[in-house]
C-alpha cells in the first residue's frame, strides 16, 4: 500500500488538518489569498507549503529586485521592465498591475496547466490584483487576510526595515483603502501575530468547504 507525501507529511506534522475525500473529489479551486502589504500573505503561502498540502502555489512575476535571500523561480520570477512590458504585449500574464513603482504579475501558462491537472491553484496578490482575477474568473475564491490590529500590521512593515518613513506613510494610506475594499470578497482570515497555523487551518477549512458546496465552482481560463 502507497503512502502519500500528505499522509508522511501529517506523520511529521500531526496538527497538520486531515483533507480526507478532498482531496480527490471536486472541481479545482482558484484560490486567491490577498489583503494589504506586511499582512504575511507570503509567509502563510510559505507555511502551507512546508506542511505539505497538495496545492500548485503560483509564482508571482515581479520587475523588483530581489530581496536577501530570495530566489528566482522559487520566491518570484524575476524579470527587468522591458521583459515585464513584453509579457504584457504578448497578452502572457493572468493579471497585472505597476504597484509601488514596480510591475507585478501571474503568468498564465503554470495556472492553465495546473488546473488541467486536476490540482487547486493558490495564488497571493494585492488587492488590485485581487479585483482583477475576480473581473477574469468570477468563480474565482477570494480570500482578505488582515492582522489583529492596525498597529500590528504598521509594526510589521517597521520591522521589515526595508521603507523609507514616507514609504512607510504611504503603504499605511494605501492599508487603510484597502481595507475599505473587503466586501469584493469571500472570505476574510486573521493573520494574528505567533498565530500563522491558525490562519493556515482557517484558510483550509475555506478550501474543504468550497469542495462541500452543491453548485461548485467552476473555473475557467
Amino acid at each position: 500500500m502507497s503512502v502519500s507525501s500528505h499522509d508522511m507529511d501529517r506523520a511529521r506534522h500531526p496538527d497538520l488538518p486531515d483533507l480526507g475525500p478532498y482531496l480527490t473529489g471536486g472541481n479545482p479551486l482558484l484560490l486567491v489569498i490577498s489583503g494589504p502589504s506586511g499582512v504575511g500573505k507570503d509567509t502563510v503561502v510559505k507555511r502551507m507549503q512546508e506542511l505539505g498540502y497538495p496545492f500548485h502555489f503560483v509564482i508571482t512575476a515581479t520587475s523588483r529586485p530581489p530581496r536577501e535571500g530570495e530566489r528566482d523561480g522559487v520566491d518570484y520570477f524575476f524579470f527587468s521592465e522591458d521583459e515585464f512590458r513584453d509579457l504584457i504585449q504578448r497578452d502572457e500574464l493572468l493579471e497585472h498591475a505597476l504597484v509601488y513603482g514596480e510591475y507585478k504579475g501571474i503568468p498564465k501558462q503554470q495556472v492553465r496547466q495546473a488546473l488541467a491537472s486536476g490540482k487547486d491553484v493558490v495564488m497571493r496578490l494585492d488587492v488590485q490584483g485581487a479585483a482583477t482575477v475576480r473581473g477574469l474568473v468570477p468563480d474565482a475564491t477570494l480570500v482578505f487576510l488582515i492582522t489583529g490590529s492596525e498597529e500590528e500590521l504598521v509594526e510589521r512593515l517597521r520591522g521589515r526595515k526595508t521603507e523609507k518613513s514616507a514609504e512607510l506613510q504611504r503603504r499605511v494610506a494605501t492599508m487603510r483603502e484597502e481595507m475599505k475594499r473587503i466586501p469584493e470578497f469571500d472570505y476574510v482570515v486573521v493573520n494574528r501575530d505567533g498565530q500563522l497555523d491558525r490562519a493556515v487551518e482557517a484558510i483550509v477549512a475555506i478550501m474543504r468547504a468550497e469542495k462541500c458546496r452543491t453548485k461548485q465552482r467552476v473555473i475557467h481560463l
